[in-house]
């Protein structure tokens, strides 16, 4: 079986580059997840290298949309709520789940859809060196669209793209150029994102209670020395009522006594600190001079180490 590799990064960017040696996709606000396909054997991975494969076992019936079986297939999960977005929360209630026994249910609940991008292994010959317009082609020849699987489209202008990203209140774009090799586990800037806004994993570092029931949790995000610094609260997001009413049961496991942060937030009473375990992906419209988050809304639970949220 093919050994799983961490895929490669889009850089981030300010600027959206024009010309004809360029391709503009629709970012996807999901999980990226690389299908590895061989000898009938189908298993997917996470960026992490993470196994998924009994998490979306839709995509392991790799024959009815790949007319490859020596195939690794990069791409994003996503699950689209009822007008029709992409919603990280719900993807990461698939994404999340650790007993597969009820896979089933959830997969009913939950459906999600397979929105791939690139092709890095093809018939036993691994692609990185083989620019990205070829790569494209392949891709076109091999997969046959379905309901819940779909190449990504590739638009010749990036300013239009990004026009109609920010119309339909989309994560963004990602700007990437046709000759273009593929570096595993590398940022280049022949990738690049271009975000409608602004988004980060912060650690949970404390939170608070209205009538019994968790209403605000208190974030942080590392230095390089390893101090966990206060950024802010959240107490609003995607999150239903249930899942707010749920989180005690998360959180009281994890209460110490003392506060994990190295400032002290301000304007706090009755503040429940934890131990720093628990990542959540947040989306914000800016920076305060205050090093604070402003009007952060809560996008759903991730694992990630929170040693890896770093300022």
């Amino acid at each position: 079986m093919i050994d799983p590799i961490q895929p490669m990064e889009p850089k981030l960017s300010e600027q959206i580059p024009s010309g004809k040696d360029w391709v503009a996709q629709v970012k996807w606000d999901g999980v990226r997840i690389l299908t590895y396909s061989e000898d009938h054997l189908v298993r997917l991975f996470n960026r992490k290298k993470h196994e998924r494969t009994y998490h979306y076992p839709e995509l392991a019936e790799i024959s009815r949309f790949c007319k490859s079986r020596s195939v690794v297939l990069d791409g994003e999960v996503i699950a689209l709520e009822e007008d029709g977005k992409p919603s990280f929360h719900q993807v990461m209630r698939r994404d999340n789940l650790r007993k597969m026994d009820k896979i089933e249910a959830v997969r009913k609940n939950v459906p999600i859809t397979y929105m791939i991008f690139d092709l890095l292994y093809y018939n036993n010959r691994w692609l990185f060196h083989t620019p990205l317009v070829e790569r494209l082609k392949l891709l076109e020849d091999i997969i046959i669209p379905q309901p819940d699987i779909q190449l990504v489209s590739s638009y010749p202008d990036g300013a239009d793209l990004f026009r109609v990203i920010k119309d339909h209140d989309l994560e963004g774009i990602v700007m990437k150029q046709l000759d273009s090799f593929y570096y595993p586990g590398e940022k280049k800037d022949v990738w690049l994102k271009v975000k409608n806004y602004k988004d980060l994993v912060a650690v949970v570092g404390g939170f608070t209670l209205n009538g019994g029931v968790v209403n605000t949790l208190l974030l942080g995000l590392y230095d390089e020395q390893g101090y966990l610094w206060y950024i802010g609260h959240v107490g609003t997001g995607k999150l239903s009522k249930k899942e707010w009413r749920d989180l005690i049961y998360v959180l009281q496991p994890l209460i110490i006594e003392e506060q994990p942060f190295v400032n002290r937030p301000q304007s706090y009473k009755d503040v429940l600190w934890v131990q720093p375990s628990i990542t959540v992906k947040v989306q914000y419209t800016e920076w305060t001079e205050g090093r604070l988050l402003r009007q952060p809304s809560i996008q759903g639970f991730v694992n990630r180490p929170p040693q890896e949220c770093i300022i």
